[in-house]
């Protein structure tokens, strides 16, 4: 499959291209900010992931398929290899790649996700988004009412309504909702690594205080997978951390790739 992309800044073999990964219901454009900042010095790929944004719908949605979309991605632009940094879901994807294709990952930086299963936690947003009345919808206002009602989360609302697009007089979502509906347990899971199977490069968790998804009793699984791999936690921030503090997370991220 063939994703989406923006592209930033212009390739240099002195560094290594950086592919940013976007969480479920996201798109390319999270990471707006964060590519704009390191242009200047970075070849920058940012794709839409499988059934999201302006990239396809498939009905097959899980790890090793969209580990597999990035690696075409970098094979696409002729390059050795690239430093993914994935966020939640995508987090997931790189490390995936990370681990069936360490040759493509020069480094890897993994945010506020651990290669384990959580609890599925996202019924709500579902419920919300499905039942949101496209045919009779008369704007965004209305929309983002609608599921404030619902959800009751401001910045989760924003985030949601990115997907929300008008096409040929009609609303409809970017997002491939039904399938990621189907395969949410798969998501929120984690493929079955082989015993002997590590990522031996140099790895960065970076993952924010406030967040549940980054606990104590998963680094034993990290350390076994990524054996190199650091922590860094980013105070006053949740599970959006490169949102909710860029700063911090810039400066972290911008140390590792300095290093």
């Amino acid at each position: 499959m063939q994703l989406h992309f923006r592209e930033y800044g212009s390739y240099s073999d002195r560094r290594p291209t950086l592919i940013f990964l976007h969480g479920l219901f996201g798109a390319a454009s999270n990471w707006h900010s964060i590519a704009r900042r390191l242009e200047p010095r970075f070849h920058i790929i940012v794709p839409d992931l499988r059934n999201h944004g302006r990239s396809a719908h498939d009905e097959r949605m899980d790890y090793p398929a969209m580990a597999a979309d990035v690696a075409a991605l970098i094979d696409e632009h002729g390059l050795d290899s690239a430093l993914p940094i994935g966020h939640s879901m995508g987090g997931k994807a790189a490390m995936w790649l990370a681990l069936q294709r360490p040759e493509l990952v020069a480094a890897l930086v993994v945010v506020d996700i651990a290669p384990v299963t959580y609890d599925h936690r996202h019924d709500a947003i579902f419920s919300a988004l499905q039942g949101l009345p496209l045919a009779t919808l008369t704007g965004r206002e209305e929309a983002a009412r609608l599921l404030l009602d619902r959800l009751g989360d401001q910045g989760l609302v924003q985030y949601l309504l990115q997907n929300l697009v008008r096409h040929e007089q009609r609303w409809r979502w970017r997002l491939n909702l039904a399938v990621l509906a189907r395969r949410i347990d798969t998501l929120t899971a984690f493929p079955e690594v082989d015993a002997d199977e590590s990522y031996a490069g140099r790895t960065l968790f970076v993952h924010g205080a406030a967040s549940d998804y980054l606990k104590p009793q998963y680094r034993a699984r990290i350390d076994a997978l990524f054996p190199h791999a650091r922590l860094r936690v980013i105070p006053g921030a949740g599970h959006w951390v490169y949102a909710e503090q860029p700063d911090v997370f810039f400066s972290v991220l911008n140390r590792f790739l300095e290093s």
